[in-house]
């Protein structure tokens, strides 16, 4: 009897994690050919403008990182959970990170050399459905309903990505595709609340403190994944720039490639035995599926820029290890971050912005001479912050072990 119980789960998470990879995926997918297609479509200057506007937006919706992450391990936890609540909670983050965007839009302006106040604002608008969508994701992801998750995931996909291309190709300008994603967001959105069952806002629970504290370890991930390109467009030459930004998409391979993953144990990382279980699987698979880009970008080498961006790349003597194996590591800090957040552990976030620091001191005070130089820094303090995040879980699991065992003797 238990085994034909136990067939069609391991089947349903099987197809689960199909489908979550599937779509996320072809969501990335649509991401490099989003960057293809800029790479060759705008000047190297250019180029390097968008990326580093797109990398402040996937900043700016850390707080819907923070809402998913805090709605999925809630609904794990308490199925019946009211989704009104989830969904105030919601429009409330929302809110208040599209006033903070616009309010530092000037500042964007000064930091990334824009040319206009525009592609700031625009960058405005896309950030405030964005966040919002962080709730239906959660719902879904908690819930289980990975097939409705992929479902929308794709679908996020088509409207922010493609509305990204198609503003892209229109007019040929990074203000152009950033009209493109606004609009498609905001679609995206809509259609997640219907997805949802249409829920109405009840103002009456908040869950703000936990969001806070899983936004901003959250944050610190992404600007770790993020920050390395923003900072190389504000230290080194134009060209340079454009060519880190064009490296950088082999990290954003390396860290995506295994989001599936994150994606699926999360919800099992809300409980204390499927966490400790499920854990070193997690990070095995993501070191498996990492291994095959890291070993192409050393058999290529920088020939692997010029197949990217084009002929204009050919002569580009730049590594593109380093970036594969910085996105590997904090693809692993990511799998170990959910782990340490699901178990209310506050360390981490010490740690990950602990790494931030030194990653932004290194290369704003002295090792900016070079595009090597730059991602050097990104990949050794990934490896670092992979490192000091499994000793904190080994000791975590220590001490839980110990309780365990103090508790079996009381019994």
């Amino acid at each position: 009897m238990s085994v034909d119980t136990e067939v069609p789960a391991r089947t349903g998470n099987r197809v689960a994690a199909i489908l979550v990879s599937l779509a996320l995926a072809g969501n990335n997918a649509g991401s490099y050919v989003l960057s293809l297609a800029a790479a060759r479509i705008l000047a190297p200057g250019a180029f390097g403008e968008l990326s580093s506007l797109l990398a402040v937006l996937v900043i700016g919706v850390v707080p819907a990182m923070g809402l998913q992450t805090v709605v999925a391990l809630r609904v794990a936890r308490s199925p019946s959970l009211a989704r009104g609540s989830l969904f105030a909670l919601g429009l409330v983050t929302s809110a208040i990170v599209a006033t903070a965007a616009l309010t530092l839009s000037p500042l964007l302006v000064l930091l990334l050399h824009l040319g206009s106040l525009t592609p700031a604002l625009l960058v405005t608008a896309a950030l405030g459905p964005l966040t919002l969508l962080g709730v239906f994701h959660g719902m879904l992801q908690g819930g289980h309903r990975f097939a409705t998750l992929a479902g929308l995931i794709a679908l996020e996909g088509a409207g922010k990505v493609g509305g990204s291309l198609v503003g892209l190709v229109v007019s040929g300008s990074p203000t152009g595709a950033l009209a493109g994603t606004a609009l498609g967001s905001l679609a995206v959105v809509v259609a997640g609340w219907w997805v949802c069952g249409r829920p109405r806002p009840r103002w009456a629970d908040r869950h703000g403190a936990e969001v806070l504290h899983t936004a901003q370890a959250m944050l610190a991930l992404v600007l770790l994944v993020n920050l390395d390109l923003v900072l190389a467009r504000h230290t080194l030459p134009s060209s340079s720039a454009g060519e880190y930004a064009l490296g950088a998409i082999v990290t954003k391979i390396a860290y995506w490639l295994p989001q599936a993953v994150g994606v699926l144990v999360l919800p099992r990382f809300a409980a204390s035995a499927g966490r400790r279980r499920v854990l070193p699987v997690a990070l095995a698979v993501c070191a498996f599926l990492d291994a095959f880009v890291l070993l192409a970008s050393v058999v290529l080498g920088p020939s692997l820029l010029s197949l990217i961006g084009g002929a204009k790349y050919a002569g580009s003597t730049m590594p593109v290890w380093p970036f594969a194996l910085a996105g590997s590591m904090l693809a692993l800090v990511q799998i170990l971050l959910y782990a340490r957040l699901a178990d209310g552990d506050r360390r981490v976030a010490v740690l990950m912005w602990a790494a931030v620091g030194v990653e932004a001191l290194l290369i704003t005070t002295w090792l900016h001479a070079s595009a090597t130089q730059v991602v050097t820094v990104a990949a050794c303090c990934a490896g670092g912050l992979a490192v000091a995040g499994f000793v904190l879980e080994l000791r975590a699991r220590r001490v839980a072990g110990r309780q365990d065992v103090v508790s079996e003797k009381q019994g």
